[in-house]
């Protein structure tokens, strides 16, 4: 039997820093602190070469459970829908419309952070309502 591993998400994108920060806000993620020897992250920042300036980001479950979440800069734009997306679990264990009031007030929340709300996919005889959205660089991800 193998032991369960650890795992990152990696996001590729064109901000790190401003995406890694509104992830941070989705999910009450925090920023962890500046690597050993820097006081902040601006003085980090500022010890990189030019060309690895702000080339990446990450941000990490404080609890310590949820995987972490890095961001690295690339040179091209989002192309085509994601093969893998973040589900933001937030009607667990809800139904009907009691489900579907949480999955629209964090919807609102998400949307006043620069979330895009792309539709409202209501419950049917197989599936619970959800709300598939994209992140402020396009990304898609749902509230389920």
């Amino acid at each position: 039997m193998s032991a369960i591993k650890k795992f990152q998400v990696t996001f590729d994108c064109a901000e790190p820093e401003r995406l890694a920060r509104f992830w941070c806000e989705v999910l009450g993620y925090v920023v962890p602190p500046p690597p050993e020897g820097f006081a902040t992250w601006d003085d980090f920042t500022r010890s990189q070469p030019p060309e690895q300036r702000d080339s990446w980001f990450a941000c990490s479950d404080p609890s310590g459970v949820g995987p972490r979440l890095y961001f690295q800069r690339v040179p091209e734009g989002k192309a085509a829908k994601n093969r893998v997306h973040l589900d933001v679990r937030v009607g667990t264990g809800l139904v009907g419309e009691e489900r579907l009031a949480a999955l629209e007030a964090e919807c609102a929340r998400l949307v006043s952070l620069g979330a895009v709300h792309v539709q409202t996919l209501l419950a049917d005889e197989d599936n619970e309502s959800c709300i598939p959205m994209r992140d402020i660089e396009g990304n898609e991800f749902c509230i389920d």
